[in-house]
């Protein structure tokens, strides 16, 4: 398997890191790539129409993108305990809790976007102002979230795991640990699993 990527994007990390917790890193060959929304890299393109990592091609030639896609997919072929339980409300939980790391991981790359590639000028406060409450919103939720449990090693918690990471290494002046002592706790203790540490971006 070959998986197109960039370590600085979460969406990546969040893959890698269930590559680690499932063992199936070393089946994967890493093909670094520089991409960006006005800088789309070319050969990428070809693979993913979307022009968006991570994109892994299968060995045999199929291609499977996004990260929750590829996430399921790699949760499917590895002979351990399964991050994705298989029925029931147990499944739809492990669901949201990812749509939530997700959609802050969604708005904080949004966020960065308009800070690193809009012209100072031209970037929109206004809007920058209502995605921050977005992920405000999302972290006070899980703060609270008894759906299942944040500290367990499933899909949801992987992504929410690698939101929060994000959020310190994009906006290192955003505070998200205030108040939340559960989120906080839980970053502290994945952060001390190799599968953080290995997939760290620099």
């Amino acid at each position: 398997m070959k998986l197109w990527y960039s370590p600085p994007s979460p969406f990546v990390r969040k893959v890698l890191m269930l590559a680690h917790e499932t063992g199936l890193i070393d089946k994967i060959e890493l093909v670094d790539v520089t991409n960006t929304a006005l800088t789309p890299d070319v050969d990428l393109a070809k693979l993913n129409p979307l022009g968006k990592i991570p994109t892994l091609v299968l060995d045999d030639g199929h291609t499977l993108f996004d990260s929750r896609v590829i996430s399921e997919y790699l949760d499917g072929v590895h002979d351990g305990e399964k991050l994705l339980p298989a029925d029931g409300m147990g499944r739809y939980n492990v669901l949201v809790c990812q749509a939530m790391g997700d959609g802050i991981m969604e708005t904080a790359v949004a966020i960065r976007y308009e800070q690193a590639l809009r012209p100072a000028e031209h970037q929109w406060d206004v809007w920058m102002d209502a995605q921050q409450k977005k992920i405000v919103q999302a972290l006070d939720v899980l703060e609270t979230w008894r759906a299942g449990r944040l500290q367990d090693m499933h899909l949801g918690s992987i992504s929410v795991a690698s939101a929060l990471s994000y959020l310190d290494f994009r906006q290192p002046d955003f505070n998200w640990r205030e108040g939340r002592p559960v989120l906080t706790q839980m970053l502290a203790t994945f952060s001390e699993r190799e599968s953080m540490k290995k997939t760290k971006p620099e």
